[in-house]
């Protein structure tokens, strides 16, 4: 059974690290997310600006979108606006969940991608807290039980904030 292993960095610097360590571990690009605010903050990983739609809907692995060097590693990434939430840049298989709750809207927004992700509600509203306030939220998946150990320890060291693991549901 799949797990996902979650954090929060606190900064840009902090993020690449343990983006950067999970690379260097074997990790799959396919298997890492990246998820945080769209803002002044944020400008340092998304250099060029691109059009949000208007309703929000998601606009998915954006062209033409400057990154660094080790987040442009990552798969799909991309800038997407949540209704009554804001605009994000998310990367890895968080972006295809939070896409989806883009096009229905508001009511679903980041808590309920979050939860759709597997992340039990009570965590996807600390997260979603402290996304808003500016912090990284970074994920991997992985099947095996060393690799999850090696995640949190990976998390530790860097400092990384709020670890958390959580088994995701295999489809019917």
């Amino acid at each position: 059974m799949k797990t996902a292993i979650y954090c929060i960095a606190t900064n840009r610097v902090q993020a690449e690290n343990i983006v950067d360590s999970l690379k260097n571990s074997g990790f799959s690009n396919n298997d890492i997310s990246v998820l945080f605010p769209d803002q002044e903050g944020t400008r340092d990983f998304a250099h060029e600006q691109n059009t949000k739609l208007p309703e929000g809907a998601a606009t998915g692995g954006v062209a033409g979108m400057g990154v660094g060097a080790i987040l442009g590693w990552l798969t799909g990434i991309g800038a997407l606006a949540i209704p009554g939430v804001g605009p994000f840049i998310a990367a890895g298989p968080i972006m295809a969940a939070l896409s989806g709750a883009a096009l229905v809207g508001a009511a679903g927004g980041l808590i309920g991608g979050l939860v759709g992700l597997g992340i039990p509600e009570y965590e996807a509203k600390l997260y979603d807290g402290k996304i808003r306030s500016g912090n990284i939220l970074i994920s991997v998946h992985t099947d095996d039980s060393d690799r999850t150990k090696l995640a949190k320890e990976i998390y530790e060291k860097a400092g990384a904030e709020d670890i958390k693991s959580t088994s995701e549901a295999s489809a019917p």
